[in-house]
């Protein structure tokens, strides 16, 4: 689950990661803390898609003009945005809507911002996607695969960039995504309740220390979490200059064909998250080790469920894997 994280933090086009899981084990409180090891953006002030100053793909309609007239933007920096969306939330909330209160005070039609500009270059976290509105599901995978966001209301037109990084939770047992759905996500990572009394202990021991003196805890891994921040941000640079060789490409399709996956996002997906291990341990060029470690969040939601199947999904990919590569 954190290394299906962290690789989306790297490089945001793997597709974000849906994580599936028990009651109680940590999903949404892991999720919630990526948002700590980001750095800062620089962001136009004032500007509510957090556009970039620099970057056209990621500026909203009004920024890209100033800068194409040469004008001057004032510019801050502020924290990756970490947005909930709750299951209650409707289709205007998320994309925007037009400004009621300017349109009954000035008289004029203005467009209000959802969510999905609060996203924008952050990560939008939904918590039981399994329970949300279908409807949503897909304007959220539409928005999460273009980068942009369309909005048509009352006389309104308007796109505004909508890149960020999707993180799904929930529980198998209250419902599974639809294939399709599913699909659209990068990853999948699948989390079990530990069993080993003695990890159990730590991981109880761990939060009673947090909930009684939480700035103590804080300061005894603030190193720790600088370290692994460093690191993140240094694969972000190094991502765009790592390789992989041609045959590695053609046995990660050969799996993709074995396992019957349909479409080509798995081949897709698996190669930008091996690039993005790859920069993470520090490297320029992809090693099977990397492919390893990353096929199978990529490929185990991608396979056909046969009722019949007793071998777990993880483990057939694994097994194909090895045949494979091996």
């Amino acid at each position: 689950m954190k290394l299906a994280l962290i690789l989306n933090v790297i490089d945001p086009r793997i597709g974000g990661v849906m994580i599936m899981g028990d009651r109680g084990t940590g999903k949404s409180t892991t999720i919630r803390a990526v948002a700590d090891l980001l750095p800062e953006i620089k962001v136009v002030e004032g500007d509510p898609f957090n556009s970039s100053p620099e970057d056209f793909e990621l500026m909203s309609e009004s920024v890209k003009s100033s800068v194409m007239r040469g004008e001057q933007v004032p510019i801050a920096y502020k924290k990756v945005p970490m947005i909930d969306l709750p299951l209650g939330a409707t289709e205007d909330r998320v994309c925007g809507t037009i400004d009621i209160e300017k349109a009954l005070t000035e008289g004029v039609k203005a467009f209000e911002p959802g969510l999905l500009a609060k996203a924008n270059r952050g990560i939008l976290y939904v918590d039981e996607v399994n329970l949300l509105d279908d409807h949503l599901v897909d304007i959220l995978l539409d928005s999460a695969a273009s980068g942009w966001n369309t909005v048509e209301r009352e006389g309104i037109s308007i796109k505004h960039p909508a890149r960020f990084v999707l993180v799904g939770s929930g529980n198998p047992e209250e419902g599974e995504l639809r294939p399709q759905l599913l699909d659209r996500f990068g990853m999948h990572a699948e989390i079990r309740t530990v069993r080993d009394p003695e990890l159990r202990v730590q991981v109880v021991e761990q939060r009673s220390n947090f909930d009684q003196d939480p700035q103590a805890c804080l300061k005894e891994n603030e190193e720790k979490q600088q370290a692994l921040k460093d690191k993140i941000v240094a694969a972000q640079k190094l991502v765009p200059t790592v390789s992989i060789d041609y045959d590695l490409r053609v046995k990660i399709s050969q799996v993709c064909g074995e396992l019957d996956v349909d479409g080509l996002r798995g081949d897709i997906v698996t190669n930008r998250a091996a690039k993005a291990y790859a920069a993470y341990n520090e490297r320029t060029s992809v090693t099977i080790d990397d492919i390893e470690a990353v096929i199978t969040l990529c490929l185990r939601h991608r396979l056909r469920k046969d009722p019949l199947e007793s071998m777990d999904s993880g483990d057939k990919v694994q097994r194909v894997f090895e045949e494979i590569f091996r």
